[in-house]
């Protein structure tokens, strides 16, 4: 028996096939090899079409069927990871009505801050834990105002999970977790978000039927087995956002433990049991995948535009021409600790959450012609994302989150030593590094949702750990580095 998980992202779908009995994972499929369109209609938009998703989403469920061998009628239930934040809008006959909005879209940050201004900050954070800002919600306003004519052709609104599952199925639904994502929970009444839609002027039944993130949600239609190869009938019995999900996949589901992702941004995710918020709305907090009114499990986000893009930037401009990532990890570990006064601020990559939106730029600080070298950069590049992390996570722990451990994948910034070391040094911190992926993830979840698994701990158990970082008993020289890099930074976002 067999469990299939989709991950929809904003690059690539991915698709995985998972041994129920054993837990182990039979084949990884992904679609397109090259990284799906963004559109940007105007300066600071960000639009995909839905249909292309879908057509990927048959495309790669193809493929892993034949690159496994498995049969469809061996797949006994479907999981959905899906990339957060998105649009999508239908009508009656389930047809989209516009491309979607993605989560990179800017175009709602100012229909965001006014709302923000107006039902009140306190009130907001108190009731939302975040501000509107440039969520799904703010999104479908934007859509009111400028497309009206389209507007009242709305059905109903999705999230891109939502929109995958109704491809499926033919059953239009959302969960407490995506309402969350999109700014329309409300966690005092653990209901809609009356303040934000009535602020608005949404209405109530533009918003899917509510379901359990774990479950029966539908089965596969004889039009969508057709299209995918699958077989009908199959349920459909997990959905969730990709940062939840990559929550969910390390295991990391109760309050103290954290997720970390390091690629061209940077995301902690940590959890708690309370609902609790950030006065400056610098993280988001959004209801986890096992989250209940009575027993509240908060995930809350941090992310850091400016993470392995800056690196990327160094092995491009900085370093000598075809050098590895693992080549500058080789050179970058023979200067010491702190990259002799080398520091760098690695935020080049758009306004920064963490730091109330302020846009810094990327910054070589203290670079002194006879001392330094291409090795220091690197050391620096490196050091200064690490404590870019350790700047935000203090903010996670001001919050209350009590940090037992830090769980990762096997990919990008994690996979450096120094980068590691760096963060799990600064927090005294264990940092276990497991190999996993989204998709993975979603198909052990869609095992919850059938009862093959009695808890999500057992389906995602205690994952394939590739290695460990422990916390450096020198921890001096990093946390002098660590001191005079906030100092940078302060100067920096005056």
């Amino acid at each position: 028996m067999y469990l299939l998980g989709y991950d929809i992202g904003s690059s690539s779908i991915k698709a995985a096939l998972v041994q129920a009995d054993t837990g182990q994972t039979i084949g990884v499929a992904q679609h397109p090899s090259i990284e799906m369109d963004i559109q940007a209609p105007q300066p600071g938009w960000a639009e995909q079409d839905p249909a292309i998703w879908w057509e990927n989403v048959c495309v790669v469920t193809k493929k892993l069927l034949q690159q496994t061998n498995v049969q469809a009628v061996d797949i006994q239930a479907i999981g959905i990871a899906y990339q957060m934040h998105g649009l999508v809008l239908v009508d009656e006959k389930q047809q989209v009505l516009r491309p979607s909005i993605i989560w990179c879209d800017s175009r709602a940050v100012e229909i965001g801050n006014e709302a923000f201004a107006k039902i009140g900050v306190e009130k907001s954070l108190t009731h939302f834990l975040n501000s509107p800002g440039n969520f799904t919600a703010s999104k479908l306003k934007w859509v009111q105002e400028n497309e009206p004519q389209l507007y009242h052709q709305v059905y109903k609104m999705m999230l891109p999970g939502d929109y995958i599952a109704m491809q499926l199925t033919g059953a239009i639904a959302t969960t407490v977790s995506g309402l969350s994502e999109g700014i329309l929970w409300d966690f005092q009444k653990n209901d809609l978000a009356d303040l934000v839609l009535n602020y608005y002027d949404i209405r109530k039944e533009l918003i899917p039927n509510i379901i359990s993130a774990f479950g029966s949600q539908g089965i596969v239609s004889q039009a969508a087995a057709k299209a995918t190869g699958l077989r009908p009938g199959i349920p459909v019995t997990y959905r969730a956002g990709d940062q939840p999900n990559n929550a969910l996949c390390l295991n990391v589901l109760n309050p103290g433990e954290v997720a970390a992702t390091g690629g061209t941004s940077g995301v902690v995710y940590g959890v708690v049991d309370q609902p609790v918020y950030d006065s400056q709305s610098r993280v988001n907090g959004f209801a986890h995948v096992n989250h209940t009114a009575a027993q509240p499990r908060i995930g809350i986000l941090l992310c850091i535009n400016g993470a392995g893009i800056q690196y990327n930037w160094v092995r491009q401009h900085i370093a000598k021409g075809g050098i590895s990532y693992n080549e500058m990890e080789r050179e970058a570990a023979l200067i010491p600790p702190g990259a002799d006064d080398l520091r760098m601020l690695p935020f080049g990559n758009g306004a920064e959450r963490m730091l109330c939106n302020k846009n810094p730029g990327a910054q070589i600080i203290h670079l002194q012609f006879n001392r330094h070298t291409r090795p220091h950069l690197y050391r620096a590049a490196l050091e200064g994302i690490a404590f870019s992390f350790v700047y935000g996570i203090q903010i996670l722990k001001n919050m209350g989150l009590q940090i037992e451990g830090m769980r990762v994948g096997n990919d990008n910034l994690f996979q450096s030593d120094i980068f590691s070391t760096t963060i799990a040094t600064l927090l005294n911190c264990k940092i276990d590094v497991l190999n996993t992926t989204g998709a993975v993830g979603a198909a052990k979840a869609a095992g919850v949702g059938i009862g093959v698994y009695n808890t999500i701990e057992q389906a995602v158990g205690k994952g394939d750990l590739v290695r460990s970082y422990e916390p450096l008993a020198a921890m001096e020289a990093f946390r002098k580095a660590y001191q005079l890099w906030e100092q940078d930074l302060q100067k920096a976002v005056v």
